[in-house]
C-alpha cells in the first residue's frame, strides 16, 4: 500500500472525533461561554466623544430613520442636529418623538429639524456641516462617489464623519447575497468600493474599524437577538406557505433576509465596520 500523502496524513481522523476531542470538548465550551467583551453600538459615542467638538458644533444625521440617535445627539452633546431622510414617513415619526421629548427639553426644538433629502443631494448648503453621523445607510446608496461628494461638499473644513455599515466578506456566496441583499435593497456591501468612493470624494480614511461580528455578539450577549434571528429563521424557512399567507410574499422574504442578516454577521459571512473621516488637508 502507498504511503499517505502530507496533506492526507494531516488530516483529521476517526481518532481525533471519537477519542481526543471528546477529551477536551467540556473544557473547550466552558472556554467559549467567556465573553470576548464585544463592543456595541455605543462606540460610536465614544468616538465622538473622542473628537471633542464644541456644544455649538451642527451635525448632520445622514438616514435619521425615525429620529432616535438625532435626539442623542442632540440630548448628550447640545449639538444643532438635521435629520434628513429620504422616507416620508421616517420624518413625521422623527417629529412626533421630538414633540415628546421637548416636552420635557424645550431648547430640543430650536436645535433639533428634520427634512426630507437623499445622500446624493443634501438639502444643506456648502460646508455647514462640522459632523456627519451615518449608520446603516450607505448600503442602499447606489451612486456612492455622489453620495460621498455631497458629504464633502455640506462639511466645514476640518469636518468629520462616522460611518458604521456592514459589508460582505470572501464567505458570503452569490445565492447568499442575493437571498440577504435583494429584499433588504442593499446595493452597496463592498468595502473597497465604498473606500474608492470616499478617496475620491476627498475625504480621508482617518480610521477603520473592523468590528466583524462584535455588535451581533453583543446583541446576543445582551438580549438573546442572534438567537431569535436563528429560530425566526428556522419557522419561516420550514413552513413558508403558514407565513405568506399571514404576512404576504413581500414580507416574508424581507423578514428571511432580515434573519439571515444577523445570522450571517455571527458567521462571518458579513461585517461591520466603522470609518472615522475626515475633510482632506
Amino acid at each position: 500500500m502507498d504511503r499517505p500523502s502530507d496533506l492526507e496524513a494531516s488530516e483529521p481522523a476517526l481518532d481525533d472525533f471519537y477519542d481526543a476531542y471528546p477529551q477536551i470538548e467540556e473544557q473547550f465550551n466552558t472556554a467559549l461561554e467567556v465573553s470576548l467583551n464585544p463592543r456595541g453600538p455605543e462606540v460610536l459615542y465614544e468616538l465622538v466623544d473622542e473628537a471633542r467638538l464644541p456644544s455649538t458644533s451642527t451635525v448632520l444625521d445622514l438616514g435619521c430613520g425615525e429620529g432616535k440617535q438625532s435626539l442623542e445627539l442632540a440630548q448628550r452633546y447640545g449639538f444643532e442636529v438635521f435629520g434628513v431622510d429620504p422616507v416620508d414617513r421616517h420624518i413625521n415619526l422623527s417629529n412626533e418623538k421630538l414633540s415628546k421629548a421637548a416636552e420635557d427639553d424645550p431648547g430640543l426644538r430650536s436645535r433639533v429639524r428634520f427634512t426630507l433629502g437623499t445622500a446624493e443631494k443634501l438639502p444643506l448648503d456648502l460646508e455647514t456641516i462640522d459632523l456627519i453621523w451615518c449608520r446603516d445607510v450607505f448600503s442602499h446608496v447606489v451612486k456612492l462617489e455622489a453620495a460621498f461628494a455631497e458629504c464633502r461638499r455640506v462639511l466645514r473644513q476640518g469636518g468629520h464623519m462616522l460611518l458604521y455599515q456592514m459589508f460582505a466578506t470572501e464567505m458570503l456566496e452569490a445565492k447568499d447575497a442575493d437571498r440577504v441583499f435583494r429584499p433588504l435593497m442593499v446595493v452597496s456591501a463592498d468595502a473597497s468600493a465604498t473606500e474608492e468612493a470616499i478617496n475620491s470624494a476627498g475625504l480621508h480614511i482617518d480610521r477603520c474599524i473592523v468590528l466583524g461580528s462584535e455588535w451581533g455578539e453583543y446583541a446576543e450577549e445582551k438580549a438573546s437577538k442572534g438567537t431569535r434571528s436563528l429560530i425566526h429563521a428556522a419557522r419561516l424557512l420550514r413552513d413558508p406557505a403558514r407565513y405568506i399567507a399571514q404576512f404576504g410574499k413581500t414580507n416574508y422574504d424581507i423578514k428571511v433576509a432580515d434573519c439571515l442578516w444577523h445570522i450571517n454577521r455571527m458567521i462571518g459571512k458579513l461585517s461591520g465596520r466603522i470609518y472615522v473621516l475626515s475633510t482632506a488637508s
